[in-house]
């Protein structure tokens, strides 16, 4: 399931124009989301592959005026849509054209990371999400979310699920624990996904 930059920098391009109008309902599942992530005014989160951004407003919610947001994608066209959607700078976060597998971050820089249809699209799914953890302190979390359940998904798609999905539990759980994360909360449903983890020390 995990992909090479260049065909998500293409398949990803082509959408961003009319990204955000294809699933114009999605906010509130993003907010919730991200309540779900606990953070606190202050926190520093990274929305690792924020597309359009549209998490970047309630991440910015939930860290304040005195907290960092970064959003960071590889793929220019939806960088520069979430800029024409005013979704970077204060209102959102600062934007990074950037692979989420080599963070231009330091270590333990942040408290929490947040990835919205992220993992199947991770060209080394372990590498990366070790990546990820390289940047959060430990006790830091990282949400994986997408606003529908992996059977949904799969659907929209006209496909079925399978049980090599990375996004099945059996297959999650382990593979975060070798990038050096505890998944502690699972959830999948019709209505959304979402797999909590924590940064192990």
């Amino acid at each position: 399931m995990s992909d090479d930059p260049t065909h998500v920098r293409e398949f990803f391009g082509a959408r961003a124009a009319d990204w955000d109008t294809r699933f114009p309902d999605d906010g509130p599942a993003y907010a919730a989301a991200v309540g779900d992530l606990g953070l606190r005014p202050g926190d520093a989160v990274l929305d690792a592959g924020c597309g359009t951004g549209r998490a970047l407003p309630p991440l910015r919610a939930a860290v304040g005026p005195s907290g960092t947001v970064l959003g960071a994608d590889l793929t220019p066209e939806m960088i520069e849509r979430a800029v024409s959607a005013g979704r970077g700078g204060e209102e959102g976060g600062t934007l990074l054209l950037a692979d989420v597998g080599r963070l231009p971050v330091r270590d333990g820089a942040l408290d929490a990371v947040f990835g919205a249809g992220l993992i199947s699209h991770l060209a080394e799914p372990v590498a990366d999400l070790r990546e990820l953890a390289r940047v959060v302190r430990p006790g830091g979390r990282l949400a994986l979310f997408h606003p529908i359940g992996r059977a949904a998904l799969a659907a929209r798609h006209g496909r079925q699920i399978t049980p090599d999905d990375l996004r099945a539990e059996p297959r999650l759980r382990p593979l975060l624990a070798e990038a050096g994360w505890r998944l502690v909360s699972y959830v999948d449903e019709d209505t959304r996904f979402l797999a909590l983890a924590v940064r192990e020390d």
